[in-house]
This record gives structure tokens, C-alpha cells and sequence, in this order.
């Protein structure tokens, strides 16, 4: 089951720039790319490096931990450690990258709804 939680007003929320919002107890960064919006766990899957302190590149966001890259539009890992090419291939293979969790995101008005999953209780 999951629920359309409120994580601002689209006023709040600067083009091209990641913000940290914390929705309901799920820390989640937002990006605004014109009128499209992605929303992602703000922490990085490895080693839970804050993504908002990171570089942001397009929909891409580098963790400034230990450089991995993840795409905000699905979370698909682009470079996992600052691996790349048949590298990140063969750790993709063993299931050593982890994929960061993104999250629906819904404009109703000048609000700005994402959708998370509730846990079972």
C-alpha cells in the first residue's frame, strides 16, 4: 500500500536543483527539471552518503562518498564505486551494485505529492 505524501509547493522548488525533504520519516531528494520532477532515497545504497551534498549532472546525482552515480528517473546505477565499463558490468552480474529507490511524483495544484510505501505494521 502506499500514500501520496505532500513535500512542498512547486514555488519551493528551484529548476535544476536537488532539495532534501523529509516526508513522514523517509529522508527523499527531490529534483525539478522544468516541469518534471524525481524523487529518490536520499541516501546513498553503499555506504548512506547524503546525495544532496553530491553533484548533480542532468537527472544523474554522484554520491560524495565514493563517486557512484544513479539516475533520479528510474535509479538505475550509471558508475557503482567509480566503476564503469565491463567493470560495473561484472558487479552488476555478482549483484555488488545496488539500485537507488525512486518514488512517483505528482503535481496537484501548486503541490508537490510524492508516493512512498507504507511499511506492514
Amino acid at each position: 500500500m502506499s500514500e501520496k505524501i505532500e513535500v512542498g509547493e512547486t514555488s519551493e522548488f528551484e529548476d535544476g536543483v536537488m532539495r532534501e525533504v523529509l516526508a513522514q520519516g523517509h529522508e527523499i531528494i527531490v529534483l525539478r527539471l522544468g516541469d518534471v520532477y524525481y524523487a529518490a532515497d536520499a541516501r546513498c545504497p553503499h555506504r548512506k552518503g547524503r546525495l544532496s551534498q553530491g553533484t548533480l549532472e542532468g537527472t544523474v546525482v554522484t554520491c560524495p562518498l565514493h563517486g557512484s552515480r544513479f539516475d533520479l528517473q528510474d535509479g538505475r546505477v550509471v558508475r557503482w564505486l567509480g566503476m564503469t565499463g565491463i567493470v560495473l558490468k561484472a558487479t552488476g552480474l555478482l549483484k555488488v551494485s545496488k539500485s537507488l529507490k525512486t518514488y512517483k511524483v505528482g503535481i496537484e495544484g501548486d503541490k508537490v505529492l510524492v508516493e512512498v510505501r507504507l511499511s506492514a505494521d
